[in-house]
Parts: structure tokens; C-alpha cells; sequence
């Protein structure tokens, strides 16, 4: 786990103020078979939930990006006013890997892309990532290798999560043949003071292993990943270990992680029968509300259980679940379609 000392800008945590939260609305019968409308009601629900103030603290100003009529004439129908729409042409509403990372409200840092290792190769995902700079008001910086914001999750000290299988993949950056080689570029784009490594992700994620699925900062030297849920959770080893890796760890400051689990969904499987990665560590932060994304699929108890941990651990926020199912079909959840703009 190697130190790195950079100066380049850290991005905040995803804990501090936003200045906005982009989201993008679910199009095309070709994604999101057999009708769109599933996911952009659940969409609309997230938006909702972020945009609401609460107990005193402002909600988020959400940004949907629409990419032709009839996206807007629909998005305009169910979202109105809470959202403001955005005619931009991308890909899939996969923001979080394609869009910006910010590195503050006026710059923002913006990688090569390939489809998640070329597997989903979709017009204009190469070009929003620049669009939303702009529309941000922001400079952008360009750098010449692939990542994906889902792959990696920071602490805004310089501390970040990834793993092997998705950053060292021979399906992104081929040239990369050490870890020494990803912590380098990291520090050099984001201020990497320090990269922890996890093996890998969740089962079936088309990711290669995303972190963001399996585990997450939530506060200075406080990290929460999942625990298996019922004897058949098909990723109970997977979550183990991480658990263990995240214990022995410390941050960049020095400080032992403290690691919190709640409990995974367990199993969820697909229309065709395939276990999906369905995960309740792909919640969003917002300035007032962290949305929690649930399945039910017999794991009401497990959501539950996981939303009522994060209460105790966002005290000063609303924490609620809402349903997921629909943005699964796609590949991801609230945290892959969003991507936040600090204050």
C-alpha cells in the first residue's frame, strides 16, 4: 500500500457540500428493454429525494441531462421543476463512469473512456464527461488514461479505494503493469496520497469489480462495506475479505480504518435467472438525503437493517431506501448514474 506525495487537487469527499448532483434520464428501447419509463420513475424518485431540504439543510440542486425530445418532453412531464433539464447528448446515463470527476465547483478531471473494458461501446460516452465541464462552468482537464469514477472511492484527504481486478484489468490501461503504475497515475490526476487494494467486486458486475459496489468512505478514516446476507449469499467471500483488508488498513493521515458492515441484498437474480449485483453500497450522498438503493427480492429485512445502520453514521442527513430494480437492469445503481459538483 504505497504512499505518494502529490500536489495535484484531491477532490472533496462525496460527504461535503455539493454545488449540484448530474443525473441523466434513462432513453431507448435498445437500454432499457422493454420500456424506459420503469427506470425513469425510479430515476425521478432519487431526484426527488435528493432535491428535498431537510432539517435545515438545503437539498441538492440536481442537473438531468436529456438527449433528445422526447427524453425531455418525459423528464419535463414526471421530474418538472425539481431538476433542472439539460438538453446533451451522452451514451447511457452511466455519469459516474463517464462524466467529470470534480476536483473542486471549477475543475473538474476528465479520463479517457472504452465501454467498461470495450464491452459497451456506446455514441458520445467518449464526450460527456468535457460536455458537463462546460456546462458546469468548469475547466476541464484532460488526462490519457482510462478510468471510470465507480472505480475508485476517496476520502478528499488523498485516501482511495479500488481494486485489482477492475484498475490492473488488461481491458483499460494495458501499459499498467504494477500497482506502483495505477497509484502513480492516481496521484498525478487526483492527489493519490495513498491507494488501498481490494481483490475484486461483486459477482457478474459487468464492471470488472467496481468499488464503489462493495465498499465506501463515509467519513474520515471511516469505511462501510457489506456483510453476507443468508447462507447462500453468492458473494459472502468476497465481502469477508474485504472486510479484513479494510480492518488492517489506515488512511493517509495515519489513522486505522474504522469499518462498519451492513448487510448485502444476498442473493438477486435477473430476469434470465442471473445473479445480478445488487449491492446497498451504491447509495448517493446528498447535501441533505443519502438514497439507499433497495431490491426487495425476500431482502426487506437486510435493507432494512443496512438503512438503519447508515442513520447512525449520517446523523445529520435523511437516509431512505428507494427501489433500484429498473437502473439493475442496466448494469448499476444511484451512485453510477450521478456524479457530484463540490461547492
Amino acid at each position: 500500500m504505497a504512499v505518494i506525495d502529490n500536489k495535484a487537487l484531491i477532490p472533496p469527499a462525496e460527504w461535503e457540500e455539493h454545488k449540484a448532483i448530474w443525473t441523466a434520464w434513462p432513453t431507448g428501447m435498445d437500454l432499457w428493454a422493454p420500456d424506459p419509463k420503469f427506470a425513469r420513475e425510479e430515476v425521478a424518485n432519487m431526484i426527488s429525494a435528493l432535491s428535498q431540504s431537510v432539517d435545515g439543510r438545503q437539498g441538492d440542486k440536481v442537473k438531468l441531462l436529456v438527449k433528445n425530445d422526447e427524453a425531455k418532453t418525459s423528464a419535463q412531464d414526471i421530474v418538472g421543476d425539481i431538476a433542472e433539464i439539460i438538453s446533451q447528448q451522452y451514451g447511457d446515463i452511466w455519469l459516474r463512469d463517464t462524466g467529470p470527476i470534480f476536483q473542486s465547483a471549477e475543475v473538474a478531471a476528465v479520463f479517457q473512456t472504452n465501454g467498461w473494458g470495450e464491452k459497451y461501446i456506446y455514441e458520445h460516452d467518449d464526450k460527456v464527461g468535457k460536455a458537463i465541464s462546460w456546462h458546469a462552468d468548469a475547466i476541464h482537464k484532460a488526462h490519457d488514461f482510462i478510468l471510470e469514477g465507480g472505480a475508485i472511492d476517496g476520502d478528499g484527504q488523498g485516501t482511495f479505494l479500488t481494486t485489482r481486478e477492475c484498475l490492473l484489468n488488461p481491458n483499460r490501461n494495458m501499459h499498467w503493469k504494477s500497482e506502483a503504475d495505477a497509484e502513480q497515475a492516481l496521484a498525478s490526476a487526483l492527489g493519490a496520497k495513498k491507494v488501498i487494494w481490494l481483490d475484486g467486486g461483486l459477482l457478474n458486475d459487468h464492471t470488472d469489480g467496481h468499488v464503489d459496489n462493495v465498499a465506501r468512505f463515509v467519513g474520515p478514516s471511516h469505511v462501510v462495506c457489506q456483510s453476507p446476507y443468508g447462507e447462500d449469499d453468492p458473494n459472502a467471500d468476497v465481502l469477508d475479505e474485504i472486510y479484513s483488508v479494510l480492518a488492517s488498513q489506515m488512511d493517509a493521515c495515519g489513522k486505522k480504518l474504522r469499518v462498519t458492515r451492513i448487510p448485502s441484498p444476498g442473493v438477486y437474480r435477473d430476469l434470465a435467472g442471473d445473479i445480478a449485483p445488487a449491492s446497498h453500497m451504491n447509495f448517493i450522498i446528498g447535501n441533505g438525503s443519502v438514497v439507499v438503493p433497495t431490491y426487495g427480492n425476500n431482502s426487506e429485512k437486510a435493507a432494512n437493517e443496512a438503512i438503519a445502520i447508515l442513520k447512525g453514521i449520517f446523523v445529520d442527513r435523511r437516509v431512505i431506501g428507494l427501489p433500484s430494480n429498473y437502473i439493475l437492469t442496466g448494469g448499476g445503481s444511484f451512485h453510477c448514474i450521478t456524479q457530484q459538483q463540490p461547492a
